[in-house]
């Protein structure tokens, strides 16, 4: 039996045992605890052992994990959601408005999965539409005009590839994003929280600061899509992941992000209030690292951050 089938096995039976204590007014605290300690232990083995972008992966796309409305509740205070692109219609599939982070008022926009079908549906899967990123462009501008510090949390599989979505104008709404926030005049942060997929990530992921989550991953596009180009056969994503180097650790060394914020053994949502602490005390440092930026300075660094990405050597043999 391998260890992820161990911690299958693990988690279950602590799931098992904590119901029929409940249903039978029974207490079975000191095994539980035996089996969670048991668990721990499984799951620091599963890290360094076993632990690849491919299993990160699946973490990342843990229908457990937190979303992005989860960590607004719990980093922010006084949270008002703002609706609409003021053309077209409310894109759920994003969402943002104003709030306060340890005395920062900053506007906070991301992307937001649901967790049965019907939330999922009326939530896109998390795949926005132009509707959506317009959404997102409406309230970075009004936040700098209010000279509010912007926020984004990047969790989608990518931009809806919808025939309704690329009538709209789906490439156009992204790259405006795209161009806008290098010129926005106000600090911005990026966290990726679960999956960064293909432009739909960037449409609101340029930022003086790019944060990831410890099993995030974040990529050009899916490792099933990857093998299915490269390979015709989608079956070698675990091969695709490897080669990608989407995940935390990969990106930190390339220079593609700033930052990796850590997440409890087995990932964020078996503590959320732990990873959520760590979120917040990353992002208010990472504004209070910004802030100390001229607004010169800041739009230099943030042109130049994205201008030496993707510097490479070649040594060619005599």
């Amino acid at each position: 039996m391998s260890i992820k089938d161990e911690i299958k096995e693990l988690e279950d039976n602590i799931a098992e045992l904590k119901r029929f204590s409940a249903e039978r007014n029974i207490d079975f605290s000191a095994q539980i605890t035996e089996l969670e300690k048991n668990l721990e232990d499984k799951y620091k083995d599963f890290e360094e052992n076993e632990m690849d972008a491919w299993n990160r992966i699946q973490i990342s796309r843990n229908p457990k994990r937190p979303y992005t409305l989860d960590y607004i509740k719990a980093l922010t205070q006084d949270f008002v959601e703002l609706h609409g692109d003021r053309l077209s219609k409310d894109d759920n599939a994003i969402v943002g408005g104003l709030a306060t982070i340890d005395g920062y008022k900053i506007m906070i926009i991301g992307q937001q999965k649901g967790r049965d079908i019907d939330s999922n549906i009326y939530r896109n899967f998390g795949m926005a539409s132009p509707e959506g990123y317009r959404k997102a462009l409406r309230l970075m501008r009004m936040a700098e005009r209010f000279k509010l510090p912007i926020l984004t949390l990047i969790d989608t599989a990518g931009a809806y590839p919808g025939i309704e979505a690329e009538e709209k104008g789906q490439g156009e709404a992204i790259a405006k994003n795209l161009s806008e926030m290098f010129g926005f005049r106000v600090p911005i942060v990026t966290v990726v929280i679960g999956e960064g997929g293909s432009g739909g990530a960037l449409g609101i992921g340029v930022a003086d600061s790019i944060l990831m989550l410890e099993n995030s991953v974040y990529s050009v596009i899916s490792p099933e899509g990857c093998a299915s180009i490269l390979f015709n056969d989608s079956t070698k994503a675990a091969e695709a992941a490897k080669s990608l180097k989407m995940d935390a650790i990969s990106l930190k060394s390339l220079g593609v992000i700033d930052g990796i914020i850590k997440e409890p053994l087995g990932g964020a949502h078996r503590n959320f209030e732990e990873t959520a602490k760590n979120l917040k005390e990353a992002v208010v440092k990472e504004f209070q690292r910004i802030d100390k930026y001229s607004l010169r300075e800041l739009l230099k660094r943030r042109y130049e951050k994205y201008r030496k990405m993707g510097d490479f050597f070649e040594e060619i043999e005599d």
